[in-house]
């Protein structure tokens, strides 16, 4: 593919540092001026069909506001204060991506990968930066080939959409990823990929076997005609620090016909303190075929205030054996026979997208999958911990007070062990295996503008109060759970980095940079969370 004229440059430099002296966040001038000289380029270095123009939205086009926040999932970046994009690119062909890098290098300015746009802060479309979003929407073929029980996905296909597509060809074959239906598989996949199955299967990473990726040199290759690093990098480090993902290769699991699903929940006073301290002694180690979430949160119970612990489950097998494995295992949460609901996996699917709203159904049809748009769209703040030993009843009750005073926040507790204590921490960038109990969720979400700083200041509160019952030097995150509080670059040195980068990486942090530097040492693909090269 060729490049840009050398005489264009001149213009092209001239352009950027009139931008540099401009208002970006609000500028039409500005943006119409990246559109004319973004979509020259595009044609010079593009196919003629489907024109350019066709998928480049500037700031003054009348369909830009829908399609800028058609995929923002946290109402705390779609406020009139948030900065925006001078330009949207929705590729709808492989080539469009290629050619929106090289024209990205060269107008000179950041380029943000949004697949689901479920970035929790938001650094998939934001910058503080001139900068524009290409948006990978428009591709989300999925092909599911049974007979090798593989599936080629794009990357801006949605988790619903996979599963649907999946269900469509075989009913006694799943994949294990997140429960969410309206996330983004691109992004969803490359930081590592948690669900319900992982204590059976792993993460989704460990089930991919290709990718088709575009790299900074525009250059489209799979996983023979890019090095076994990189390969490796991308399964849990984050796709958007070394490329753009344009489609992944999956390899399925085997489900049963029969599966069973129960909720159950209990408050302090009944008993919940000693059943959530029995459940850290069991949760890794019970059957690999059960894995049993507890959501916590405080509730008023006839006018009393109290910790009401859920347990959610999700259990490979029927009711039968899975009552057996309780009354052997856990006892203490006193599972009955009609707590337990039998069903197939895309049911259990179905069920798993609603378990968030207790009892009230969301997601209520097969077709309901293919729904990218979520029911709600809130503000919030999410963090996350991992706990390597159990916390004491005292230690519980310590917790349970704090939350009553702090009001409306809640904490999932996600079990590990099974598959997941089985793979080394350095077979994928995705460090966090053998070890950890269960991994900790964060949640605080509000619905007006403006109550940012109270709800905010609740969860780091509480984030505070766990510091003595979570892993330690580094305090570990999760990387799918971006949190900006533990760390952001500036300058993307290696060591800027490492102050996040240790964290969600652990050990593997300082190969990933080794990686970027040999893929990307200019620093292309960047972001306020992103690997750096090392300079």
């Amino acid at each position: 593919m060729s490049t840009s004229s050398s005489a264009s440059v001149p213009n092209l430099m001239f352009f950027f540092g009139f931008l540099l002296f401009s208002p970006f966040s609000s500028s039409c001038e500005a943006s119409d001026s990246v559109y004319d000289t973004f979509i020259q380029c595009l044609a010079n270095h593009s196919d003629p069909s489907p024109p350019a123009s066709s998928i480049v939205y500037t700031q003054s086009n009348s369909s830009y506001t829908k399609v800028l926040q058609s995929y923002i999932r946290n109402q705390r970046f779609n406020t009139s204060s948030t900065p925006k994009p001078l330009l949207i690119v929705t590729p709808t062909i492989e080539s469009h991506v290629q050619t929106a890098i090289l024209c990205s290098k060269n107008v000179r300015i950041q380029m943000k990968i949004r697949s689901g746009g479920h970035d929790y802060e938001g650094l998939s479309y934001v910058s503080d930066i001139p900068f524009f979003i290409l948006d990978i929407f428009n591709l989300r073929e999925i092909e599911v080939d049974i007979g090798d029980e593989t599936a080629w996905v794009q990357a801006g296909a949605t988790l619903g959409e996979l599963y649907y597509r999946i269900w469509e060809k075989s009913k006694v074959l799943g994949f294990p990823a997140g429960v969410c239906p309206t996330v983004g598989a691109g992004g969803h996949i490359t930081g590592g990929g948690y669900g319900n199955m992982l204590r059976k299967y792993g993460l989704s990473i460990d089930h991919v076997v290709d990718f088709k990726i575009v790299d900074a040199n525009g250059r489209i290759m799979d996983r023979k005609g890019m090095e076994e690093d990189l390969f490796w990098a991308i399964r849990g480090g984050g796709g958007s620090s070394f490329c753009v993902i344009l489609s992944f290769k999956i390899k399925l699991v085997p489900v049963p016909e029969t599966l069973t699903v129960f909720r159950v929940e209990r408050t302090l006073d009944q008993n919940a303190t000693v059943i959530v301290y029995k459940w850290q002694l069991v949760a890794d180690e019970i059957d690999n075929d059960l894995f049993i979430r507890v959501l916590t949160q405080p509730v008023t119970v006839k006018k009393q205030k109290t910790i009401r612990a859920s347990f959610i489950s999700f259990f490979l097998g029927d009711a039968a054996r899975l009552l057996s494995v309780m009354d052997k295992e856990f006892p203490e949460l006193g599972l009955k026979k009609e707590d337990c609901m039998e069903m197939n996996w895309i049911d259990s699917v179905l069920y798993w997208a609603n378990a968030d709203y207790g009892t009230s159904s969301v997601v209520t049809s097969l077709d309901s999958l293919l729904n990218r748009t979520p029911v709600t769209v809130d503000f919030f703040k999410r963090k996350s911990d991992y706990v390597r030993k159990p916390i004491s009843k005292v230690g519980l009750e310590f917790i349970w007070k704090k939350m009553i005073e702090l009001g409306k926040v809640e904490m999932a507790f996600n079990p590990y062990g099974g598959r997941m204590s089985e793979i080394p921490s350095s077979e994928t960038a995705f460090p966090h295996r053998a070890g950890n109990i269960y991994k900790i969720q964060y949640s605080v979400t509000w619905s007006k503008e403006g109550e940012e700083k109270e709800y905010t200041t609740r969860i780091r509160k509480l984030y505070s109060y766990m510091t003595p019952f979570v892993s330690k030097f580094p305090r570990a995150a999760f990387l799918n759970y971006r949190d900006v509080d533990i760390g952001v670059t500036k300058t993307w040195s290696k060591y800027e980095g490492e102050v996040y980068g240790a964290k969600y990486f652990m050990g593997n942090y300082n190969r990933l940079v080794k990686v970027k530097t040999a893929v990307d040492p200019t620093n292309f693909f960047r972001n306020e969370q992103s690997i750096p090269p090392f300079n």
